[in-house]
């Protein structure tokens, strides 16, 4: 087997496969030999190979192991094979699983064989693109955006579960999980223990939002693969798949982090967000979300002084829900 893996300190987060467990895996799931095997550097959780089969290529996906998997990102593998149906509606743009293994009778881990897309990785085409030329690409994803949040679930929370009855429980129960997986870390997670007691004050506010909607959860440049002509012809990586809000979607939020761009154009397909001061101060949580992931993902990675920024950024919040905004 040609066998390219990534280099990776010893201790990263994202422990490498060998050859032979690849070989070992591909012939249990599919009954195929590996003619080779190249580690995808994109993604900074899962560690994922393009395998080259006697039949063809696959795509393979191999998640942590359970001790490495924190409060907020439990069996994220499962969470996007249990959500593949609920993301019919944009189901041609979807890899085809091939298949999954949970059982850990071979290795310790989850995994996924999954189809390859067409097109190429989202960052490698946008790069040769001025921002004034992405409008095309923009419009699909507002597009794509819109069809997923049209779609209903059973409750709040991660798709998989568990699921609250109302909104204001799963963002709680997340913010309080948030904190405890700081901590754990030996990282303060004092922030986010008041963001969850400044949404329990909030509760009737947050649960303005009674109606649970699919969100990716991680959709944008990163998870898209696209054609030289900016068409979207595949989205992946929706392992954070969850029930919720559609404002408090990771697309939403990068789409409205810079006003007056050419991201505006994405609201020309998704539809104007509403900026009423309700909604305005649901955001703060929905922002502070995001920034407690992001600070367990910029530890994960190593990235020490950029965990240290999340602080500062978090008492911004605080401030604005102690001001009344």
């Amino acid at each position: 087997m040609d066998f390219q893996p990534q280099h990776r300190p010893s201790d990263a987060f994202q422990q490498p496969l060998s050859a032979d467990q690849i070989e070992l895996l591909c012939r249990r799931a599919l009954g195929s030999s590996v003619r080779s095997a190249v580690e995808i550097g994109w993604g900074g959780y899962n560690n994922t190979y393009r395998v080259e089969l006697a039949d063809g290529p696959a795509i393979l996906r191999v998640a942590p192991e359970p001790a490495r998997q924190t409060r907020i990102e439990p069996q994220f593998m499962r969470n996007e094979y249990l959500a593949a149906p609920y993301f019919a509606p944009i189901s041609p743009l979807m890899p085809r699983t091939l298949a999954a293994d949970f059982t850990h009778q071979v290795i310790g881990r989850d995994y996924v064989l999954q189809a390859v897309l067409p097109g190429a990785p989202g960052p490698e085409i946008l790069a040769g693109f001025e921002p004034r030329e992405r409008t095309p690409y923009f419009h699909q994803l507002g597009e794509i955006t819109r069809t997923v949040h049209d779609v209903r679930g059973p409750g709040f929370g991660l798709v998989a579960g568990p699921h609250f009855a109302t909104w204001s429980e799963a963002l709680i129960a997340y913010f309080e999980d948030n904190a405890a997986d700081v901590e754990d870390l030996g990282l303060d997670g004092a922030d986010l223990r008041a963001v969850a007691a400044w949404a329990r004050r909030d509760a009737a506010l947050l649960d303005e939002i009674t109606e649970p909607r699919l969100l990716h959860g991680d959709l944008w440049h990163v998870n898209v693969m696209l054609t030289p002509e900016l068409e979207i012809v595949g989205v992946f990586d929706h392992d954070r798949s969850w029930w919720g809000d559609p404002a408090a979607d990771w697309t939403i939020r990068m789409a409205s982090a810079k006003t007056g761009s050419k991201r505006d154009s994405f609201w020309d397909t998704y539809g104007r967000p509403d900026a009423s001061p309700p909604a305005r101060r649901r955001a703060l949580y929905y922002e502070a979300r995001h920034l407690g992931a992001v600070r367990l993902e910029r530890y994960r990675l190593g990235k020490e002084g950029k965990v240290e920024e999340s602080y500062p950024e978090l008492a911004e919040i605080l401030a604005a829900l102690e001001s009344g905004a």
